[in-house]
């Protein structure tokens, strides 16, 4: 049997080079990672949270300015964005049909969710510096 006998593909297809861009995997993994990560996250933010429910502005401040408060808070906002941007990116790519539409909504998505997170960090900064 040739080689060109065990393909399955289209011939069409396989004239056009339409196919696996072999990067489903990677995101999927990436998608899974971030998951995972805010959920232990997530976990820690509710309770940090709680734990400043009654507490007043400079207590608060106190707290965020410690050097594992504000590096775990800026994780959060960094993964949290990250993982709306996977999974806002797969929801697009697979309901929405019209190409440039779907060009225009990623690199829309992609832009707020960077500007979020900067905005996000520069906060976390502020507040725990003192700025």
């Amino acid at each position: 049997m040739s080689a060109n006998a065990k393909d399955l593909r289209n011939p069409l297809k396989r004239a056009r080079g339409l196919g696996s861009a072999q990067s489903g995997v990677g995101h999927w993994w990436t998608q899974r990672l971030t998951a995972a990560g805010l959920i232990f996250l997530g976990i820690w933010f509710v309770v940090f949270v709680l734990g400043l429910l009654h507490a007043d502005y400079a207590t608060a401040k106190a707290a965020v300015g410690k050097p594992w408060n504000a590096l775990l808070l800026i994780v959060f906002s960094i993964t949290t964005f990250w993982h709306a941007v996977l999974g806002l990116q797969v929801v697009i790519e697979d309901y929405v049909h019209t190409r440039w539409l779907e060009v225009v909504s990623l690199v829309l998505i992609k832009f707020v969710a960077v500007l979020g997170a900067l905005a996000s960090v520069l906060a976390v900064l502020r507040v725990a510096l003192g700025v």
